[in-house]
């Protein structure tokens, strides 16, 4: 997003006190994220991105149509899950498409429902992988043992089919891990992260939408805040980011930083 839109101010928020969301409720998804929004709302935000595929799938939606209208109805909340279902037939061949990601993400049948909207005639498999964010999170997916959970779901996910010729990344950690993926898979198949897709999507939005891009900030640079210890936070994001975070310390829904 940062490097197709350099000219926005971004605030990032993670709430890393309470995820990974991935095995919670769907009460409870809703509940956090929408305590997240808010918070994001009090800092200014008029445009928020969901960068989790578990609140989009199980939040988003409330969010839309019975939160925001009744306290910013001129404000947006956008998800990760349609900008990349609404493209998919672009990638498939053969129909046949996998879906991996965080039990939440796969047990609300939300890539399925979207790209059955889409495209009827496509047919979807998923498959659920529990163990490869807290493997992320704790650095450990470099090693063996990664690897091993990562050959796991990728060979029960193509049991189901063998036309399966796209696979999405239905989890903004696994990208973190696409060479390992890439490298367990037979060549004709290929594997779609959403970064881009949903980068090129929002700009997409923007220009249709002027008078929301009227709205965002033109300051260029990027805050980062967390719910949980800002240390550890930055300690973990700089393997996101590539480079150093220094982020300060939010709780949801609170105002105050430390």
């Amino acid at each position: 997003m940062l490097a197709d839109l350099p000219q926005y101010k971004y605030i990032y928020y993670g709430d890393n006190a309470r995820s990974p969301y991935g095995n919670r409720s769907f009460e409870t998804v809703t509940q956090y994220t929408q305590q997240c929004v808010e918070t994001l709302l009090s800092k200014g935000c008029n445009i928020i991105i969901l960068a989790c595929n578990t609140a989009s799938a199980k939040a988003l939606r409330t969010i839309q149509q019975n939160f925001l209208p009744t306290i910013e109805p001129y404000k947006r909340v956008l998800g990760v899950i349609r900008p990349t279902t609404e493209i998919v037939n672009k990638y498939t061949k053969s129909g046949h498409v996998g879906i991996l990601g965080t039990t939440g993400t796969i047990n609300s049948l939300s890539y399925p429902i979207e790209i059955s909207k889409f495209f009827p005639d496509i047919k979807v498999y998923q498959q659920a992988c529990p163990l490869w964010v807290p493997l992320i999170e704790n650095n450990e997916h470099t090693g063996e043992g990664a690897d091993y959970f990562i050959k796991k779901y990728l060979n029960e996910l193509l049991k189901q089919s063998d036309k399966i010729d796209t696979i999405i990344l239905g989890c903004t950690h696994y990208p973190l891990i696409i060479d390992s993926i890439k490298a367990n898979l037979p060549e004709n198949i290929q594997v779609l992260s959403q970064s881009e897709i949903v980068s090129h999507s929002f700009q997409d939005y923007l220009v249709r939408h002027p008078d929301k891009e009227e709205l965002c900030l033109k300051e260029p640079g990027i805050d980062f805040y967390t719910s949980d210890d800002p240390a550890t936070f930055d300690k973990m994001a700089k393997i996101f980011f590539g480079h150093t975070v220094v982020s300060k310390h939010l709780d949801s829904g609170s105002n105050s930083f430390n």
